[in-house]
């Protein structure tokens, strides 16, 4: 996939490309960030800039892939005679022999491309002997290599091995663009991209992990709290309501994992709620299909209102992770709403 195909982290790809365009590339890159937001997607992408036979130019980058010719494709599939991916093996680990081999296969000039490439996927799970091993390659690279490893927890690594390269910090991705991810590569309907980008924490990965009808269904059941909630105060009917979010499952931990997706969901509602309140830029609104149906509660959820209501969601939140019971959680929060 080339740097333009990347959904999400564009200033830092736009940096990279303007590098390998006046080569100046760094020979020894690091993506820290969360697991799931498209550090492996980049680092393919950068290797197919460095060695695309038909090198594009566009607006946003000044070096790109082409993502169609033989070298494009080669790398994508991983079978790329200059491009080398290690991942943890069965055990969990990078074992020193995996770096080894791809230290002696950098020692070599390009077969085929114009630059060697090792993208070393969760390269905190190298063991210290492959880290060891891989020191003195970070620090002085064979002419013509570029190493990229990628980590979730970068300070698992050692910090010599972290001194020795240029630290890209790649963030969670923002909702709209986890839903893009959804929609343009699995095949999700907007609906359905949107519930799932909600509770993904900016990962795509982590959204593809969970069950997509939970979601749909807790964003409809967090959105039909809300309208009730805007339009009673009576606390009888309150504590009525409260049974809208009060889903059976299996243990008491499985109903508060259940009741948190619904909660976190929710906040994310309210948020949405608040930027409209305030007139803040719309663009800022995550739940962009449900733009309308939530500027209809602005009127009864104003800043001050909103701002409680959230602060309620998120000690909710916190009560759970420290094992409340759900339905004392469920009644406390539709009085605070």
């Amino acid at each position: 996939m080339p740097l333009h195909s990347v959904i999400g982290h564009r200033s830092i790809l736009k940096l990279i490309a303007r590098a390998i365009g006046r080569d100046t590339l760094p020979p020894s890159l690091l993506f820290a960030g969360p697991d799931g937001v498209g550090k492996r997607l980049s680092a393919t992408a950068v290797t197919q800039a460095l060695n695309c036979r038909e090198s594009i130019r566009s607006d946003d980058f000044d070096v790109d892939a082409c993502g169609s010719c033989a070298s494009c494709l080669r790398i994508a599939r991983y079978v790329h005679s200059d491009v080398i991916a290690i991942e943890p093996g069965e055990t969990g680990s990078i074992k020193v022999e995996q770096v080894r081999d791809a230290i002696g296969h950098t020692a070599f000039r390009p077969f085929e491309g114009r630059r060697r490439a090792v993208i070393i996927d969760h390269a905190d799970a190298m063991v210290a002997a492959a880290q060891s091993a891989l020191l003195k390659t970070l620090e002085e690279p064979p002419p013509g290599s570029v190493f990229i490893l990628t980590s979730a927890v970068p300070d698992a690594l050692l910090p010599t091995v972290r001194s020795r390269c240029s630290i890209f910090r790649f963030p969670p991705l923002t909702v709209a663009e986890v839903a893009r991810v959804l929609m343009r590569d699995h095949e999700y309907s907007a609906a359905d991209a949107q519930s799932a980008a909600v509770d993904a924490g900016g990962s795509p990965a982590r959204a593809l992990e969970r069950s997509l009808g939970d979601l749909v269904e807790a964003r409809a059941t967090a959105r039909r709290l809300l309208e009730r909630a805007a339009h009673t105060m009576d606390p009888v009917r309150r504590i009525e309501i409260a049974d809208m979010i009060k889903v059976k499952g299996a243990n008491p931990a499985d109903e508060r994992n259940r009741l948190a997706v619904c909660l976190r969901t929710l906040l994310s509602l309210l948020r949405d709620v608040g930027v409209i309140a305030s007139g803040a830029d719309a663009r800022l609104v995550a739940n962009v299909d449900l733009r309308t149906e939530l500027g209809q509660l602005a009127g009864a959820f104003d800043v001050g209102r909103g701002r409680r209501a959230f602060e309620a969601v998120a000690n909710a939140l916190v009560a759970l992770e420290r094992n409340a019971s759900p339905k004392l959680v469920a009644d406390w929060l539709v009085l605070q709403l």
